[in-house]
């Protein structure tokens, strides 16, 4: 099977890139970048004075982002049209989360998509909704609707300043839906930061040459890019089955694209992919936090697991 993007799929790609952006550009959490181009500036203004203490966030969500993103759909992609959505399905959902994980898009994204139909205004971006995935919950101070499951949340320090985090006592169960697209904002880190190690090999002088004309960068490069496009595959065909097992296996090839792309990028980029004035660390860090989403990859490992006992049955 081929799985080719058509016509109305890179229309709605384009789309989603152009609100977050706009909103990147005008400084809004990071970034000011173009969808194919590296980053020309970055803006720490949200972040001063971040997480102090557990819990201790001054960061704040952007609302009117929030509702551009409900206004573009968003959150009702997958409602249908007499519920005032879009009609669209999983596949659709999954570009759009993509491009959000490329961006570094703050928020409950995920827990508001899932609430949208369920929950008034989630779908318009009008509400704000948290909910427990697994044992955290992101963005819990900031919500206007918080899901049950999430009651007796404890503030912890998250090692992304940029999601602020709440453990809760009993882990919720985890929306193979909410895996997935966890799985598909994992894919947009992996192509970001590949991109971000790319051009900065090509860009940045040592002895003379650049230094992706050294075989160890070289290699730190192309293993970035192999594990994108295997992850990229498994994502899309999980899209289009909605099986739990291929979601499974999308979820763990996306975090490892993800993580160890952010690690490789920070090498390639040395000590300067720790300072403020580089996204690179912020996107290692999202990362990090994604991949504990919903019981991390220790879920979707026995989701694979009780598979293979049950085929070789």
């Amino acid at each position: 099977m081929r799985f080719q993007l058509t016509e109305e799929h890179r229309a709605l790609r384009a789309a989603v890139r152009d609100v977050v952006g706009r909103s990147s550009s005008a400084g809004a959490w990071g970034p000011v970048a173009s969808r194919g181009g590296a980053a020309d500036g970055y803006s720490p203004a949200p972040l001063r004075g971040a997480a102090a203490r557990p819990g201790d966030f001054q960061c704040r969500l952007d609302r009117g982002l929030w509702r551009a993103l409900g206004d573009l759909g968003l959150f009702s992609l997958r409602l249908a049209e007499a519920d005032g959505g879009a009609g669209l399905g999983l596949p659709e959902a999954v570009l759009a989360f993509e491009e959000a994980g490329w961006a570094l898009v703050p928020g409950p994204l995920v827990a508001t998509h899932l609430a949208a139909g369920v929950v008034p205004g989630a779908a318009t971006g009008e509400t704000v909704v948290a909910a427990a995935d697994g044992s955290l919950v992101e963005w819990l101070a900031e919500a206007d609707v918080v899901r049950p499951g999430a009651e007796g949340a404890v503030p912890l320090r998250s090692v992304d300043p940029l999601t602020p985090l709440h453990r809760v006592p009993a882990p919720a169960r985890t929306d193979p839906v909410a895996v997935l697209l966890t799985a598909a904002e994992q894919l947009g880190t992996a192509t970001r930061v590949c991109g971000l190690a790319v051009q900065h090999a090509r860009t940045r002088e040592q002895f003379g040459q650049p230094i992706g004309a050294f075989q160890a960068v070289k290699h730190l490069c192309a293993q970035s890019l192999v594990r994108v496009e295997v992850a990229r595959a498994a994502v899309y065909a999980a899209a289009v089955t909605a099986d739990a097992v291929d979601i499974a296996a999308a979820r763990l090839l996306a975090d490892e694209a993800a993580v160890r792309g952010a690690r490789d990028c920070l090498q390639v980029h040395g000590g300067m992919g720790f300072t403020w004035e580089s996204e690179v660390h912020l996107h290692l860090k999202r990362a990090w936090v994604r991949a504990r989403r919903g019981g991390g990859g220790t879920e979707s490992e026995e989701v694979l697991a009780a598979d293979l006992v049950a085929r070789a049955a």
